[in-house]
């Protein structure tokens, strides 16, 4: 057994899960879900399952299923321990809880009524994918899931093409093809993506190319499983070389080329590669 019984302190307690392989759930994760007073979950089946694995007794503590179609009652009870002094954790069905899962309310309403609320944070799908996809990570933008309605998805799409940051969404197998399509028709066909499936998992899979490849390519073979797209950040067409230049010159005065390089391509959503040949220039005078 790897974790340990210790006495939490009253509050409510968010507990990131695995978002795949059991192994990669944290100590202190196990500790509070062994420990805590109460537990809730997005899906009770699944947190008993990781339980199970890890040989964590209930100890006779029932699980509570808190999720967005649970209703207000389960979340009053919650609420009530925490009144009474309870430690009161929550786990989502994978990954971090609130991060494109239920919890938000409770959250909110426990932090509202002066409860003490923390986390033993664990992984998470979007950022996992983001280390993996090959794409700049200093600034993204986490979109969720899109609409699945095509008009309010590219009206989204649209909103977002602007971000000065790689974008991240999660997306259904079913309609990948067609967010894709449209990621490609409002972001630009050329825009390099990476499509993340299964990660963690057995059949883990990262598909690097352009929108307009990928999207092609998805749309005759649709894959399954779990699936995080990543979008490179857009780029401006404006941007003079005497721009880049001046504040080249001013970030060197404090940087390294490579770091005045990468803060300036960021600064103004510039290819890093041109940004730092101009660096290089720059710096040998």
């Amino acid at each position: 057994m790897n974790f340990q019984k210790v006495s939490l302190a009253p509050g409510l307690y968010f507990v990131g899960t695995p978002i795949g392989t059991a192994r990669d759930i944290t100590l202190r994760a196990l500790d509070v879900l062994a420990s805590a007073d109460l537990l809730a979950a997005e899906d009770t089946r699944s947190l008993r399952r990781l339980l199970e694995i890890h040989g964590v007794p209930l100890d006779g503590r029932r699980v509570l299923a808190l999720h967005d179609h649970s209703g207000p009652a389960v979340q009053e009870r919650l609420l009530t321990a925490l009144g009474e002094g309870a430690s009161v954790a929550y786990a989502s069905e994978a990954g971090m809880p609130l991060i494109a899962d239920p919890g938000f309310e409770l959250g909110r309403a426990a932090a509202e009524a002066g409860y003490a609320v923390t986390c033993a944070p664990g992984p998470t799908a979007v950022t996992t994918a983001l280390a993996l996809s090959g794409l700049a990570t200093d600034a993204f933008f986490f979109g969720g899931f899109l609409p699945s309605a095509a008009a309010a998805r590219r009206t989204r799409l649209s909103a977002l093409a602007a971000v000065p940051g790689t974008l991240a969404f999660y997306e259904s197998p079913k309609r990948l093809a067609a967010a894709l399509a449209d990621m490609a028709e409002m972001l630009g066909g050329a825009r390099e993506a990476a499509v993340c499936r299964e990660l963690t998992k057995k059949f883990e899979e990262i598909r690097r190319a352009p929108l307009a490849e990928l999207a092609a390519a998805i749309a005759e073979a649709p894959p399954r499983g779990e699936i995080v797209v990543i979008v490179e950040r857009g780029r401006s067409e404006n941007i003079s070389e005497a721009d880049l230049e001046q504040d080249l010159k001013a970030a060197l005065q404090t940087h390294s080329v490579r770091d005045a390089a990468d803060l300036v391509a960021g600064l103004h959503n510039a290819k890093r590669r041109d940004v730092y040949q101009l660096a290089l220039k720059l710096a040998k005078g």
